[in-house]
């Protein structure tokens, strides 16, 4: 089947309603869940919101399905590896982090399997925070997994994933993401043989595009760019294994078929992929430069107006102009703690260190910005001409919560513990009898 979207573009959280079906008719006309069901199939509602969210946020799709989701054997408990949700193995400490890309793994290894867990914010029972991991993986999913503790935010760093949902498939490559929402089931198939990647794992809000105030109408990701599965479904019997998180524990189940059998389906809760590409960056064509926000994709909303509790930011290739401007991001404190990763290329604002698939951590009030080399570099910058920024992709998870690290992200040998001699050369340049107008 097809993996290219369904008609228009998919807008997150903003109630576009979509309708497609694997087989003509599948699809019930005027009713929900009629008495009898076309070809058979079972009606199904799957709930990413509460129902009496209001019409414009709330999440919800119709599935016609060859079985229903609560067909499978008793859960038990399983091993889950690296993979955490609570964040109070140590203490949180205030230093600026800084980690290797993590190694493919050489054993035979799902993407379940190969998630590891660098740190994260309150729980999955309080619908507020989320998790931050890398995946490693070297072999295709046997089995389906799902995440009833929060959405699932993709960045693919090497390699391509096939994520087989139960809406239909969604091909996804680096300078890609895929949104997987709370609780849908998918295998994960990799076309290249290995991948690498992060997923920041959502408890609170479901993702949506963020407001654009005064930008106006146009401008940063654009609805029309999201894509939506078609319906396809799987009849196939067999001995399988389904995987779920609850409450930040894995449980496994035996489960005689694929649940990946959705004949039809139309509403709004669904999968969708968004290219990093397509992001209209904006930015300063006089002096200065606005504060980061302007690179923000998508925001999980917060109890706050106007704050995010999770937000989703990319640093793409861009031109930057302003004259008599530091260009690289300033030195800087913030309220929020930003994860960030880099998905290709150079980050502008380090010298050195910070390597594709690799991250850092710059949580609450720690201070943070370019090292001395890139310091030095940008203050001699001719800012009369142009510069181009390209061949380049970094993203930030960013969240007004603390992220906590876990006891592996603090132990692993990927810890860069030498990460504060980027600054170290920052000299002393104050001399009171020099002219107090800048450059």
């Amino acid at each position: 089947m097809s993996t290219t979207a369904t008609t228009g573009g998919y807008m997150p959280g903003f109630g576009n309603h979509f309708a497609t079906e694997a087989l003509p008719g599948a699809l019930p006309e005027g009713r929900n869940s009629p008495q009898r069901c076309a070809y058979g199939l079972y009606a199904e509602q799957f709930s990413g919101t509460a129902f009496t969210a209001p019409r414009h946020t709330n999440r919800r799709s119709w599935l016609y399905r060859i079985r229903p989701a609560v067909a499978h054997g008793p859960f038990r408990p399983v091993e889950a590896g690296l993979l955490r949700s609570r964040f109070d193995e140590v203490p949180c400490p205030p230093d600026q982090l800084r980690w290797d890309a993590p190694p493919l793994p050489s054993a035979p290894t799902d993407f379940v399997a190969g998630l590891m867990t660098v740190g994260g914010s309150g729980t999955p029972d309080s619908l507020s925070g989320c998790a931050i991991h890398w995946y490693a993986a070297s072999a295709s999913m046997r089995r389906f997994f799902y995440d009833a503790d929060g959405e699932l935010l993709i960045v693919p760093q090497q390699g391509r994933l096939l994520i087989a949902t139960e809406l239909g498939l969604l091909t996804v490559e680096p300078l890609q993401i895929a949104v997987i929402p709370r609780g849908l089931r998918f295998r994960v198939e990799l076309p290249d043989g290995t991948a690498r990647g992060y997923v920041c794992e959502n408890f609170g809000a479901p993702l949506r595009l963020p407001e654009l105030g005064p930008i106006g109408s146009n401008g940063l990701a654009n609805p029309r760019d999201f894509q939506t599965p078609v319906a396809r479904y799987e009849d196939q019997a067999g001995s399988f294994e389904l995987v779920a998180r609850l409450d930040g524990r894995l449980w496994a189940a035996d489960i005689d078929h694929s649940p990946l059998d959705v004949v039809a389906w139309h509403g709004n809760n669904a999968p969708y992929r968004y290219d990093l590409r397509r992001f209209n960056t904006i930015g300063s064509i006089s002096f200065d430069h606005p504060d980061p926000s302007i690179f923000v994709v998508l925001q999980s909303p917060s109890d706050t107006p106007g704050v995010g509790a999770l937000d989703f930011a990319i640093f793409p290739p861009r031109w930057l102009v302003a004259q008599d401007t530091f260009r690289p991001p300033w030195f800087h404190r913030n309220i929020a703690s930003e994860f960030m990763g880099l998905i290709h290329g150079v980050y502008d604002a380090k010298a050195e260190g910070f390597v594709p698939g690799g991250a850092s951590l710059h949580n609450c009030m720690s201070g943070h910005g370019p090292d001395a080399e890139t310091f030095a570099k940008a203050s001699r910058a001719d800012t009369r001409h142009p510069q181009q920024i390209a061949d380049t992709m970094a993203f930030m998870f960013e969240t007004r919560a603390l992220i906590r690290p876990t006891r592996f992200a603090l132990e692993s040998p990927l810890l860069q513990r030498d990460y504060w001699r980027s600054w170290a050369g920052l000299a002393r340049h104050f001399d009171p009898g020099a002219s107090g107008r800048g450059a």
